[in-house]
Parts: C-alpha cells; structure tokens; sequence
C-alpha cells in the first residue's frame, strides 16, 4: 500500500499559517476550472493488459446507429473519425494508444458490444482489450458476478467473444476469454521485402490477419532495446505482404485486410514457449503478447502438430508480460479448418480521464509522430 511519508513537526508564526492557508485556497481553486458549454466532454476508463493500453471510453461519444458492429465501425469512421484522432493522438494520446468504445450489443444474448480504434483507424478483435473490459466489466457492475466464475458475451467487429472472470469478494482474479474461430490462411508463402530479401512467413487469422514471421530467420533480435528496428522491419514486411499476397475472409470481405506482423523467437525465460513482437496498424508496438496474435499463432502451431488441444502454452511480449493460450474445438469455418483458442491475460486499471475538446482549439483532432 502507497502512503504519503510523515512530515517533520514545524511551529509556524500566525503570518506563516495565513500565507499557508491562502495557498492552499489558491492551489485547490485550480480544481475548480469548469469548460465552456460548447466544448465536448469525453470520459474515459485507461487501463492497460500486459503494458499495452486501453482508453476505455464511458461517456461523451455521440452514440453510433446501426445494428451490427461493423455498421457501428462504419459510421464512426465516416462521421466521428477526429474524435478518433482526438483521443488517440497526441496531445490527449500518442502513437501507441488504444482505445474502445462501449457501444449496445448487436445479439441478443451478448451483454454489450466493443468498437476497437487506433493511430490508424480501426480494428476488427482485440484480446488484451476483451481482458480489460472483461475485468472492468465486472468490478463496475456493468455485468452482474453471477459467483465464483462469471461469463460475459462481448460482440466485437470479428464475432462474439465469450469472456470469464473468477472472482474473490468482488473482485477479478482471473480473465480469459475464448476466440472466434482462427485459422492458418496461407502456409509457407514467401514474399521479397526490401533489404532482406525472400522472407518466408504464415499469414493467419484470430480475428484480424497477421503475417507471423519467424526473428532467427531473418537475424532480427526481439529484445526490448531493439524496437525501433522491430517496427521498422515489421511495416516493411506488412507493405510487402500488402502487395502480393491476397486476403480473403471466409464470410464478410471487411475482414480481410492484413492487420500486422508479428515476430516469434523462442524465449530464453524458464516455462515460456516463446516471444511474439506484434508491429501492428501505423508502426504500433504492442506492449502485450498480443490476444488475437497468441490467438493465430495457436492455430499455426495446432496445425504443425506443435500444440496439442487442451494444451496451453505461455507466449510472452517484448517487456515480458505473458499470456496464456490453448486450443479448443477444431471445426471448419468457410474454406478452412480452424480452432477456438482461449486466452488468458490480465489487466489493471491505471486512471479515469476528462478530456474536453474545444471547437476553438486548432489542435482539437490531434497531431502524430511516427
């Protein structure tokens, strides 16, 4: 538990305490700044999973119409896209913000839906988000904790997500979640990038579509100190992926986009199977293993015959943070044959945020290095 230190006894004259107590008055009236009534209130929950972030939004956004998430992330991209920019970029963010917006479920038995948004737009799944909302979801009792062990439905652009919380006195001990179906699209292709020649990777699906690469194939280190050569690798390889290898999403063509890249390794800390590095949207490093990532890397490694159904592996990211994940239930889904993997994570809540967005401001929709 954090606690202020103990201050050292000090005997102040009556002038002392009047200056001291004017000060504080004026020192606490800053508290007081209340905005006009023409500029926009967003709140919002910041939590993060693994070291990755997640700006929870909880009020203030202009409620999007449509009846399935994909309308939703439609309309927010056409109509609201610079508040977007707004939360996500700097000042308010930066280049690696996440956020998700709280939006009504689209099926009727799912408890609400999520409208994931990045530097560079929007994102189909999200794990290390499922995980924060699930826990966030519970503590707050958006859903009520039906016991030691509390399921949720989440409906997300990918699918519906059925999330797990177990509970001691309320609060959230363990968050896993089980995925849409994922599977390998193409195994052992190869595609030339510039600078590295013919890179050979796996292109596979957990709710969005990564390139999986494997890092001692191509000399790249994973190591944390070597992230500004990670993202720069990995939008290469992406670009390259982008341009000769085609996507195609089983059932909705809105799916189909590649997402990222992600570079494996094998991990020299003691029970972790490996190191998944996830370059993903605009140059975005992510701080966790990456849920939909570990999600398509079950699948590659279901399909190799390297990880059997029930068995669950740890993969960990590049600040080390861990997540768990198993494969479940093989099925066919559209022209390929997939798995449900179950990932488990966790997260913390690190803040709430008031943002206020001034029509007056020139900055109001935000600016972005990367």
């Amino acid at each position: 538990m954090y606690s202020a230190a103990k201050k050292p006894h000090q005997d102040v004259n009556a002038d002392e305490k009047k200056h001291a107590v004017k000060q504080a008055v004026r020192i606490n009236a800053f508290a007081n700044w209340k905005p006009s009534q023409q500029v926009l209130q967003i709140n919002s929950l910041d939590c993060h999973t693994g070291g990755e972030p997640l700006r929870i939004i909880t009020s203030g956004f202009p409620v999007l119409p449509g009846k399935r998430i994909m309308d939703k992330r439609a309309y927010c991209k056409q109509y609201y896209d610079h508040l977007r920019t707004s939360l996500m970029f700097e000042p308010r963010g930066h280049a690696d913000m996440y956020g998700c917006l709280i939006v009504a479920a689209e099926r009727e038995d799912s408890d609400f839906g999520a409208v994931f948004m990045h530097n560079e737009g929007y994102s189909t799944m999200c794990g290390h988000a499922i995980i924060a909302l699930t826990r966030v979801a519970i503590e707050s009792g958006a859903v009520e904790c039906t016991g030691p062990l509390t399921m949720l439905k989440i409906d997300v652009p990918a699918g519906q997500i059925t999330a797990y919380a177990e509970t001691d006195n309320g609060k959230v001990t363990r968050t896993y979640f089980d995925n849409v179906p994922s599977f390998v699209a193409t195994r052992n292709a190869s595609v030339h990038v510039d600078g590295l020649g013919m890179v050979r990777l796996n292109l596979a699906y957990g709710g969005a579509y990564y390139a999986y690469v494997d890092a001692t194939d191509i000399g790249l280190s994973l190591d944390a100190s070597n992230y500004k050569h990670i993202i720069a690798t990995g939008r290469r390889i992406k670009a390259a992926v982008q341009a000769s290898l085609p996507i195609q999403h089983p059932y909705d063509p809105d799916l189909g986009f590649l997402y990222g890249t992600i570079f494996s390794a094998p991990s020299s800390t003691p029970g972790v199977h490996s190191r998944n590095v996830c370059v993903f949207a605009d140059g975005e490093l992510d701080r966790s293993p990456t849920g939909s990532g570990v999600s398509g890397q079950a699948a590659i490694l279901y399909a190799n015959g390297q990880l059997r159904l029930g068995q669950s592996i740890t993969i960990e990211s590049i600040i080390g943070s861990q997540f768990k994940v198993s494969v479940y239930h093989p099925q066919s889904f559209g022209f390929h044959q997939a798995i449900i993997p179950r990932v488990e994570g966790s997260a913390h809540v690190t803040g709430r945020n008031s943002f206020f967005i001034d029509p007056e401001d020139p900055l109001k929709e935000g600016f972005i290095f990367r």
